[in-house]
């Protein structure tokens, strides 16, 4: 819920500052600032406009145009939070009762040239909705795959096209891939007389799987060639989406490179086929890349600068910035060890907590050699390495927590990082349902959607918590100064 609501503000914040930069005439160098007219300051109140700069009734006047761009952002961000909880920052912060100077008008007309969107706020509405809309199928994909694997339905087609094919469309042509499949290790250990229905259902789940992901790729292609014909990527944008569609061709070849080692004889007699956890990592933690840099690239083009009102706030956003960037990487590290428990099939064992059977550590943590295997081949250490990084990530996050409360900040930033806390805090007990149910698909996929949400959440905080760019620092000292 506070995601899609700061999701919506961020889409109306965007909005309103294209609107105005694109309004803003550039000024040649050398030639006089315009004059601008005096701000009108309201009466302090917290229910009105008191204590912020608005707009100058000239249309010209650079300073208020970039002025009504910030109150508009300001409202934007208001929305979210309680009425009591802003009344009370408000009062805290500093105020703007002074225009903007004219080097700094000059800086805010440039500034445009900056937005990785140009053509205006439709433009850029446009652009951002279609990066969210595809980061949200990302997600979607690593969910759905997430189902594959626990449905044991990862290993069933035996074979690999780049381009992808119809599924069998008849019984013969099921037959055939139904032999395909009797070949496999996993069919002549794990699957041994299944009948032709449940080798359908599990062919289907992996094929969809291959196909949203191709789907995807035609998805996030024909916009981005559309928007570049028309003129509305900057160079900057171009090149990162370039770089994330290239990440994306290069999953499909990791997927299968990780399938083609379950399809692969084992070691031992005695053990179950699967895939490499190695590459089942990689091929996660890619995924994971390339949703956090399409997620992070839409925040970017819907909000190009962060809520910043007051040099207190701006202030108070660097002291949690230096707190959150390193909980963000103890939240990724822990996502990505879930991929080696999920590897090892660890969740399967050891089903009981916080004990670990009879003792709090098992007696073979370390029994492999070279010592570096027992923390991603070994059943016990990968889930004890788990278990302690979920641990760190909830004492992470609530220590951020009672940070941000004690800091003067927007309050909109107080309540994603009160999110934050309550996903962390879910994320944490559905880890352990799963682990004490023995691993349900039900509860093991909504675990792997947690991990996700809660990665997506210290994305957004992370990239709320931004330094402002120059020319906003420039115009929030001047205002500081003139009050």
């Amino acid at each position: 819920m506070m995601g899609s609501r700061v999701a919506a503000a961020l889409l109306r914040r965007g909005k309103d500052q294209a609107s105005a930069l694109a309004t803003i005439p550039r000024l040649p160098r050398g030639s006089p600032a315009p004059s601008l007219a005096p701000p009108r300051v309201g009466s302090g109140s917290c229910g009105g406009a008191g204590g912020h700069l608005l707009p100058s009734p000239h249309p010209r006047s650079t300073g208020g145009l970039f002025a009504a761009s910030r109150v508009a952002s300001f409202h934007a961000f208001r929305s979210l939070a309680p009425k009591s909880c802003f009344g009370q920052c408000t009062r805290k912060m500093s105020t703007a009762s002074a225009a903007l100077n004219p080097t700094v008008a000059n800086a805010a007309a440039n500034s445009a040239l900056k937005q990785l969107v140009t053509k205006g706020p439709g433009a850029q509405k446009a652009v951002g909705i279609w990066l969210f809309g595809c980061a949200a199928w990302v997600f979607s994909m690593v969910i759905l795959g997430g189902v594959t694997r626990l449905t044991r339905s990862g290993l069933s087609m035996t074979e690999w096209k780049f381009a992808g094919g119809l599924p069998p469309m008849s019984e013969e042509e099921w037959l055939l891939e139904f032999e395909k499949y009797k070949l496999s290790p996993e069919y002549m250990r794990v699957n041994k007389g299944m009948n032709l229905e449940d080798f359908k259902f599990i062919y289907w789940m992996e094929y969809a799987h291959r196909m949203w992901g191709r789907a995807l790729g035609f998805v996030f292609a024909v916009p981005f060639g559309y928007f570049v014909a028309k003129g509305y990527v900057t160079r900057q944008l171009g090149l990162r989406l370039s770089a994330l569609f290239a990440l994306g061709g290069g999953q499909g070849l990791i997927g299968w490179w990780m399938v083609k080692s379950g399809l692969e004889e084992p070691a031992s007699e005695y053990v179950e086929p699967r895939v490499s956890p190695y590459r089942l990592a990689a091929h996660l933690t890619s995924a994971f890349a390339i949703y956090c840099g399409i997620l992070w690239t839409a925040l970017s083009v819907v909000m190009p600068e962060p809520p910043a009102e007051s040099m207190n706030w701006v202030k108070g956003a660097a002291k949690l910035r230096k707190l959150a960037i390193p909980v963000s990487a103890v939240v990724g590290i822990t996502a990505v060890s879930g991929a080696f428990v999920a590897g090892n099939d660890a969740g399967r064992a050891y089903n009981t907590f916080p004990k670990m059977g009879d003792t709090w550590i098992p007696e073979d943590v370390f029994s492999m050699v070279p010592f570096i295997r027992n923390f991603f081949e070994n059943t016990s250490t990968v889930q004890l390495n788990h278990r302690i990084l979920a641990t760190t990530t909830l004492l992470s996050v609530s220590g951020l927590w009672l940070a941000a409360r004690k800091i003067d900040m927007h309050p909109a930033v107080k309540s994603l990082v009160g999110s934050t806390l309550g996903m962390a805090a879910l994320q944490v007990t559905l880890g352990i349902s799963t682990l004490l149910m023995y691993v349900p698909t039900s509860l093991g996929s909504a675990h792997q959607a947690g991990a996700l949400t809660l990665l997506s959440l210290m994305i957004l905080l992370t990239h709320t918590l931004r330094r402002p760019s120059p020319a906003l620092l420039k115009s929030l000292a001047s205002a500081v100064k003139s009050t």
